[in-house]
């Protein structure tokens, strides 16, 4: 049997489209010790393939890591088989609050290194001596203090778009990039309280056994994060102190936790909460676009990219390998624009209908 999938983009999102039932949407992760992950991983593959699962999955000797799509009809197979594995019985899932049923359009089962590139020396500190876990009560209770100091421990294209109110929201691409950014910016603050909170709780698993072991005396985590927070406030009837959306790292980009909308078009500036990637796949910058701006730049950045989409696909593949070691236009180098915006406002990128 092939262990991984033999069908293109196309012909895969095709697939999804065409499917008339419904998906559950859901992530899990769990930090355990797992002595062969590629034997795993060639399990759970076969397994979820039969099931007709989709999702991203990343397993390591440290544990597991997955964002999934479940047919509605095979969910309590997949979660009876799951929990029927020791390493994973009874791992909290949490169950996406605004699903299409198309979050996912093919099957990855990957071994890592880790299952969150951290950049830390795991035999350096005890990754087991995490913070408290609250519930949305206990942490809503908690960020009401103003002696509370509540981090954010995402990256910066994430709590742009939403966040809870006076949150440190680090201007970080990477979780390996922001945990001494964190570090640095409440460093004078260890006696505080400190409260952290990710998407899904993984990220603040690891940041907060960190935390601990610089000396933090008071530290807590935002349990399932802010999926299962979501969910919680909708189930008990609780204030939300979330704003705007909540970025997934899926083909929905997003779910909507409250109206507000708190973040900008990248490209005219109005108000826009709507991730893409950029239409130019030698590109695909993710960036804040609005309706009326993708409409007219056709899903990409610049018009140094939508240019080059409209050239043949033979001509596009030859200027992707011909940029490969040089990247000679900045279109074709991420690094060069970490923020798509100011590049727009300093004339550096043109966005303009009229080139000349």
């Amino acid at each position: 049997m092939v262990l991984h999938n033999k069908l293109n983009k196309e012909e895969l999102k095709k697939k999804l489209q065409e499917e008339d039932f419904k998906r559950i949407t859901l992530s899990f992760y769990r930090y355990v010790i797992i002595d062969n992950p590629d034997e795993l991983r060639d399990a759970l593959y076969k397994h979820w393939n039969e099931l007709n699962v989709l999702g991203r999955i990343y397993l390591a000797n440290e544990g597991i890591n997955a964002q999934l799509s479940v047919p509605e009809s095979n969910f309590d197979a997949f979660k009876n088989h799951l929990y029927s594995l020791e390493l994973f019985k009874n791992v909290p899932f949490k169950i996406a609050v605004e699903d299409d049923g198309k979050s996912f359009y093919k099957l990855i089962v990957r071994v890592k290194n880790k299952i969150v590139a951290d950049g830390l020396n795991d035999e350096s500190f005890d990754v087991t001596n995490v913070g408290n876990h609250l519930t949305a009560k206990e942490f809503n209770d908690a960020i009401a203090s103003p002696d509370t100091v509540l981090v954010d421990m995402r990256n910066h294209y994430e709590s742009e778009v939403g966040k809870f109110e006076g949150a440190i929201t680090p201007d970080a691409d990477t979780f390996k990039q922001e945990l001494p950014m964190v570090l640095d910016l409440i460093k004078d603050k260890k006696d505080k309280k400190l409260v952290l909170y990710c998407t899904g709780g993984i990220r603040c698993e690891k940041a907060s056994a960190y935390f601990k072991h610089q000396g933090f005396k008071d530290v807590n985590q935002l349990y399932g994060g802010i999926i299962d927070y979501a969910r919680q406030i909708k189930a008990e009837g609780l204030e939300s102190k979330f704003i705007g959306k909540n970025f997934v790292f899926d083909e929905r980009m997003g779910e909507r936790i409250s109206e507000e909308i708190i973040s900008v078009c990248h490209q005219c500036g109005k108000p826009s909460d709507r991730h893409v990637n950029c239409a130019n796949d030698d590109c695909h910058l993710l960036f804040i676009q609005c309706e009326e701006c993708g409409e007219s730049m056709e899903g990409c950045c610049s018009i140094e990219c939508k240019d080059i989409t409209h050239l043949p696909i033979e001509e596009q593949r030859r200027l992707r390998k011909g940029h490969k070691k040089e990247k000679a236009h900045a279109v074709y180098n991420k690094r060069l624009r970490p923020n798509l915006r100011e590049l727009i406002l300093n004339g550096e990128i043109n966005i303009s209908k009229d080139k000349s």
